[in-house]
């Protein structure tokens, strides 16, 4: 992937605080919600496919 996030620090506290006092149920909504809000951002069905691929790959491997 050829693009990197600016402040990756404030993404991933960001990520923190969106998940912070919810229930398991409430955090996959949130996660489901954030998905698609990016995705629509994005808009490049080829692009979404290719990453979705790669989601994909990276969920199958045990670490």
């Amino acid at each position: 992937m050829s693009k990197s996030i600016d402040r990756p620090d404030e993404v991933y506290e960001a990520l923190i605080e969106l998940h912070r006092g919810l229930d398991d149920q409430a955090s996959r909504r949130a996660d489901a919600r954030l998905i698609l809000l990016l995705a629509a951002e994005i808009g490049d069905t080829e692009t979404l496919k290719r990453l979705i691929r790669v989601a994909r790959e990276g969920s199958e491997s045990r670490f």
